[in-house]
């Protein structure tokens, strides 16, 4: 197991590197169309971040770069509850140091998607389900353990999601991209409440939809995150 530092800064590095890339990406799409970026650019950018920093840092810190993906771990028994905050304060501080960046950049100014609330609030419920029970199935399930393929199936979630709701919620699945894509003007600060309610919650209904169909998964003692069998 890798000591909480090494952990920390994979996930501040790897949450950075999806913000970073991510919404980077939409504030370039919206400030240069003549690049040709587009929606499907800006999809594509987040899946392939997730993809390359799951392959990547996995190994290191259980590639989460995701709180509510923190909080879907911890309840399954594979994250120990002493990592849940300084995982959290990493991911953030990762979201926003990668927002700073892109602001300093100063490329542009992004376009602001102020959602209609009860169908944003099930937009992100339901795809940072999706996400988190992926996650749950291929990263830390002892029937898929050692696979090649987690990081793939991660990335395309997020690309599918955001695909699917990107034009109805920002398509974040995440309270670190929400909080990045706030500081970027992407999302208005007054819905924080809503991207982290729906994804905290779809985060832990995860987990317990995972624990409920797979009971031979249920350990007696958790495993420190970072670390799998």
């Amino acid at each position: 197991m890798m000591p909480l530092t090494n952990r920390l800064y994979a996930e501040f590095i790897g949450t950075a590197w999806l913000v970073l890339g991510g919404c980077g990406s939409a504030v370039l799409a919206a400030a240069f169309p003549q690049l040709g970026i587009g929606f499907a650019g800006v999809a594509f950018a987040f899946g392939l971040t997730v993809l390359t920093m799951v392959a990547a840092l996995g190994p290191v810190s259980g590639g989460h770069f995701n709180p509510a993906v923190t909080v879907g771990v911890f309840l399954r028994g594979r994250c120990a509850a002493v990592d849940v905050v300084p995982y959290w304060i990493a991911q953030m501080a990762g979201a926003i140091a990668a927002a700073a960046t892109v602001l300093f950049f100063k490329t542009g100014t992004a376009v602001r998607l102020d959602a209609v609330m009860r169908s944003a609030f099930a937009a992100e419920f339901l795809f940072t389900f999706a996400l988190v029970y992926v996650v749950l199935n291929v990263a830390t399930a002892k029937s898929t353990a050692g696979n090649s393929y987690f990081g793939l199936a991660i990335g395309f979630t997020v690309l599918a999601g955001a695909f699917a709701v990107g034009d109805v919620s920002g398509g974040a699945f995440n309270p670190a991209v929400a909080v990045g894509a706030m500081t970027m003007g992407m999302l208005p600060w007054a819905k924080l409440w809503l991207y982290l309610v729906a994804e905290l919650i779809a985060g832990a209904a995860a987990a317990v939809v995972f624990r409920a169909i797979n009971p031979e998964e249920i350990e007696p003692s958790v495993v420190p995150s970072g670390r799998r069998k």
